[in-house]
C-alpha cells in the first residue's frame, strides 16, 4: 500500500486552495477552542488569518503565540492538511486594505468583499495573524 502522506508541494497546493478553515487554539482549562474561519496562504509563505480584536480567538491566540489550522475535502476522494505554528507579527497588526481584500475575496464576489471589508474589517476592530506553518500532517486518499 502506499503512503497518503502529501508532499511538500501537494500539501502546500492544497492549502492555498479555498476551503472553510477550522483554527484551534490551546485554552487554558478547557478543549481548545475550535473556530471555521477563512484564511489566506501563497506556497512558501505565512498562513493569513483575520480576526476581531475583542473576539475570544484573538485573545487565545495572543496569549498561546501558536495555533493550529485544518482544511480539508469533504468529498470523495477525502484529503485534509493540518498546519501547525507560531503566531510571527506584531499581534496589533491591523491588515491593509489589500491584504483583506486578498483573504475576503476568496470567498466572496468582488462587490460582496469589498462590502464585508468596509463594514467588519474596520481598522478600530480587525487584526492580522500571520502563521508560519512550522509542523504540517497530511493524507490524499487519492494515494491510497
Amino acid at each position: 500500500m502506499s503512503s497518503v502522506v502529501m508532499t511538500r508541494e501537494e500539501r502546500e497546493a492544497f492549502l492555498s486552495e479555498i476551503h472553510i478553515g477550522v483554527l484551534a487554539v490551546e485554552r487554558p482549562g478547557r478543549a481548545p477552542l475550535a473556530v471555521p474561519l477563512w484564511y489566506d496562504y501563497t506556497p512558501g509563505g505565512d498562513v493569513l488569518i483575520l480576526v476581531n480584536k475583542d473576539s475570544l480567538k484573538f485573545g487565545l491566540i495572543r496569549q498561546a503565540g501558536r495555533l493550529t489550522l485544518v482544511v480539508q475535502r469533504e468529498e470523495w476522494p477525502y484529503a485534509y492538511v493540518s498546519v501547525e505554528g507560531p503566531v510571527v507579527n506584531d499581534e496589533d497588526e491591523v491588515p491593509t486594505d489589500e491584504v483583506a481584500m486578498n483573504v475576503v475575496r476568496r470567498y466572496l464576489d468582488e462587490p460582496d468583499a469589498r462590502s464585508y471589508v468596509d463594514q467588519a474589517l474596520t481598522p478600530e476592530r480587525a487584526r492580522l495573524i500571520r502563521m508560519r506553518p512550522d509542523k504540517w500532517l497530511s493524507n490524499d486518499q487519492t494515494k491510497a
